[in-house]
């Protein structure tokens, strides 16, 4: 039987690939875990300037608890969004020490404002 795709073999394809291309299923998992690393990243940076203002740099250890817990915690999820996240959280965390100390020197510099009682 004749189709009405007969002797134009290049449509054929291109008609199949759109078929194909709609009838796929799609993982939206990378796509969260990037948009999701990238706010919980973006959520470290004020926190650290804030605890820096108001407690000093006598907060780490609050940092390094949270890493810890957050960390372990992602070892023992077994989804792989959550596990990841959680890790992401932890790896935060821990970057959040450095950045602490490092905000410090920025107070001290003057680009940072410090806040006279402690």
């Amino acid at each position: 039987m004749a189709t009405p795709f007969d002797g134009v073999a290049f449509f054929c394809i291109f008609v199949s690939d759109i078929y194909y291309f709609y009838s796929m299923e799609l993982h939206f998992t990378g796509i969260i875990i990037g948009v999701a690393t990238f706010l919980i990243i973006g959520l470290f940076h004020p926190i650290v300037i804030k605890s820096e203002y108001h407690f000093g740099v006598k907060c780490w250890w609050a940092f390094a608890l949270v890493g810890v817990v957050t960390s372990v915690a992602a070892l023992l999820v077994a989804d792989v969004l959550w596990s990841t996240l959680l890790a992401v959280v932890g790896a935060s965390s821990f970057w959040s020490i450095k950045e602490l100390f490092e905000q410090r020197e920025r107070v001290r510099k003057g680009w940072f404002p410090k806040k006279e009682k402690r």
